[in-house]
């Protein structure tokens, strides 16, 4: 029997009863929406803003995708240290309930946007990817140097059921002629333990505030691994949004901040070789894996299509110049 979902009439009860808001004080409940793995609430009263997460057992997109309901405790562990390492980008976690797999936290500023949105809308700042490219590496650094804080975070499965079986192998299933090429790029993840890496590092769980603030959010997938799936998942959400942006002004914005992200990163740990073949795939999987994009046109699908099998037929790395300048053709 599965847990039972929270809503919108339910909270509130569920919130009193854990202690974390008064019953004298008004709450006002509103369902957040743009992930498919979680309920997602925003609860306020006079006195708090708060955000509760539910793991949901099977995520909402059109192909059946199991994920084990347990990252929430994963996500929950993953908050509370890169919060302590990053105060200002990530908000702080007010309560687990491992049980149900509920996690609460601190809201953002009321008025932050998804930069998601931002990027789509045109409003395309790269000092966002420098504060990304210092914050990211920061983490990794960290996560390489100390291994006791490893040790909550050995458990890959999430990484397995939420990223490499949906975008990695699902795509090379429907395509033999690079399926070696990324069996390859499958082996260089799962070879690697050297730190820990976020796993959902993009545009939809990075939110700014009207004061240009950077937060950071979802970390459900927080696993030890290969940081390059990192840089490599922000890089491939920045190519979709290239493919899709209606000028040339738009394209150069998006380009700019993928650079100045990789620049900001290198400055702190070097970058491997192989992460402009791993965007490559990971943009390829927003068409054909098991969670594409919403916002691209069949003609832009297909250009992504044609541009990510061509790299990933070649045996040659590229730069991040090079990734977009091929992409303007």
């Amino acid at each position: 029997m599965g847990v039972e979902l929270l809503n919108q009439s339910t909270v509130v009860d569920y919130l009193v009863s854990k202690n974390l808001i008064s019953r004298q004080e008004a709450a006002e409940v509103e369902v957040l929406t743009g992930g498919v793995s979680n309920v997602v609430l925003a609860i306020t009263t006079e006195s708090k803003k708060l955000v509760l997460k539910q793991a949901l057992a099977e995520l909402a997109v059109s192909e059946k995708w199991e994920a084990d309901q347990r990252r929430a405790i994963v996500e929950a562990d993953a908050i509370e240290l890169f919060h302590k390492l990053s105060p200002k980008q990530v908000p702080s976690l007010v309560f687990l309930d491992p049980d149900r797999f509920i996690l609460v936290l601190e809201r953002v500023p009321v008025g932050s946007t998804v930069w998601k949105s931002d990027l789509l809308a045109g409003v395309i700042d790269p000092d966002v990817g420098a504060v990304l490219g210092e914050t990211l590496a920061t983490w990794h650094n960290y996560g390489e140097k100390n291994s006791d804080a490893k040790d909550k975070f050995m458990e890959d499965s999430l990484f397995e059921q939420l990223r490499i079986d949906p975008f990695y192998r699902f795509v090379a299933n429907k395509n033999l002629q690079i399926e070696v090429s990324i069996r390859k790029l499958i082996n260089e993840l799962e070879g690697d333990k050297t730190t820990i890496v976020h796993g959902d590092f993009s545009p939809k769980n990075i939110m700014i505030s009207m004061s240009g603030d950077v937060y950071i959010l979802d970390f459900e997938v927080t696993h030890v691994g290969n940081p390059l799936f990192d840089l490599a998942f922000l890089l491939a959400h920045l190519l979709c949004k290239f493919f899709h942006a209606p000028d040339q002004l738009q394209a150069k914005l998006l380009s700019n901040t993928a650079s100045v992200f990789v620049n900001h990163y290198q400055k702190l740990r070097p970058v491997a070789p192989t992460v402009y073949r791993h965007a490559a795939l990971i943009a390829l999987a927003r068409v054909e894996g098991k969670s594409p994009v919403n916002y691209l046109s069949p003609d832009q699908q297909t250009k992504i299509q044609k541009f990510t099998k061509e790299i990933l037929l070649s045996d040659s790395n590229i730069s991040i110049n090079k990734l977009f300048e091929m992409g303007a053709r």
